[in-house]
């Protein structure tokens, strides 16, 4: 671009609405070369618009994404239609530094860029403007919420989860249970549940300390968590007692999980300062009839069960 024409009323007139835009602005022609470098686009490029008018684009900042570029270009000039591109497309076209404070994940201005064409004559597109939109504060405030999103998930899980056992905690499977209990009344589907209690429990804790049932427990707590199917829905009831939720199942079918549970119980290997300590479980097992109106109905029915497991020599499972 000649000096004359940078020095004609109708360039110093744009170069002045643009310069007092916020935002990036820059024209390029067909050629690629620059016509039009704003105020903004000069304070974080560190050039002047007087050593870059006339210039060819490429060359003048290599590291765009040159290929990417030319197509937005391309399909500006062919289409005669607007092109826009957000930050979560691109971060950004021009790598140009951010004003703000310093913040550890932040390394330079995140950028909205809407691509313009420009008729310089009837029915001919002979010029694109790119604008360069900041919307650096924006990527901060989507990451902070996304952030505190991913913190609110965690503790919600955390707070769902029983800290001994691992498993769900009381407040959470009954939340489950109830659930699963609606779906059954309303929608015809089976559904079982049993309570799990280590026997002699007490026992391992008067004479080998609390830390040793803490260790029992936890072994029960993996135990379940590995052993159970996935669609169950495994916590830990109170003490020593467990409780599991086994949607769409028959009697039948949680009779024989049951079964084997009580089985991998009693040869589940539990050492605690290189002491082995024998465990062995009584379970009531449950199943959801039509006539039950309560999710508390079927809990206590596995309850029940429980208690004459218990009074049958323990280690066993009894169902109605």
């Amino acid at each position: 671009m000649s000096q004359e024409n940078i020095n004609s009323p109708a360039f110093l007139l744009h170069q002045g609405i643009t310069d007092s835009l916020n935002i990036g602005i820059l024209v390029i022609n067909r050629a690629r070369k620059i016509i039009i470098w704003n105020k903004f686009m000069e304070t974080y490029s560190k050039v002047k618009a007087k050593d870059i008018l006339g210039k060819d684009l490429y060359e003048s900042f290599p590291e765009l994404p040159k290929p990417w570029v030319e197509r937005k270009l391309k399909s500006v000039f062919l289409l005669k239609s607007h092109s826009f591109t957000s930050w979560q497309q691109r971060p950004y076209l021009f790598r140009f530094p951010h004003n703000r404070p310093i913040t550890g994940d932040v390394d330079f201005m995140y950028q909205d860029c809407a691509f313009v064409p420009i008729n310089l004559k009837e029915e001919e597109v002979g010029c694109v403007c790119i604008a360069i939109f900041d919307v650096t504060d924006v990527y901060i405030y989507q990451s902070k919420l996304d952030e505190a999103s991913e913190t609110m998930e965690t503790l919600e899980k955390l707070s769902q989860r029983d800290g001994l056992t691992g498993v769900y905690n009381r407040r959470h499977v009954e939340k489950e249970l109830g659930a699963k209990f609606k779906e059954a009344r309303e929608g015809g589907k089976d559904l079982s549940m049993m309570i799990i209690d280590l026997d002699h429990f007490k026992n391992i804790n008067d004479t080998r300390g609390h830390l040793a049932g803490d260790e029992v427990l936890r072994k029960l707590g993996h135990l379940l968590l590995s052993d159970m199917r996935k669609e169950d829905i495994v916590g830990r009831y109170g003490g020593e007692e467990f409780i599991v939720v086994m949607p769409n199942t028959q009697m039948g079918s949680a009779l024989g999980i049951a079964e084997k549970l009580r089985k991998a119980i009693e040869n589940m290997p539990v050492v605690y300062e290189n002491e082995p300590i024998p465990i062995t479980a009584s379970i009531g097992l449950s199943q959801f009839r039509p006539e039950m109106l309560d999710y508390k109905e079927i809990i206590k029915e596995s309850d029940d069960g429980l208690y004459k497991a218990k009074e049958g020599g323990r280690n066993c499972v009894v169902c109605p």
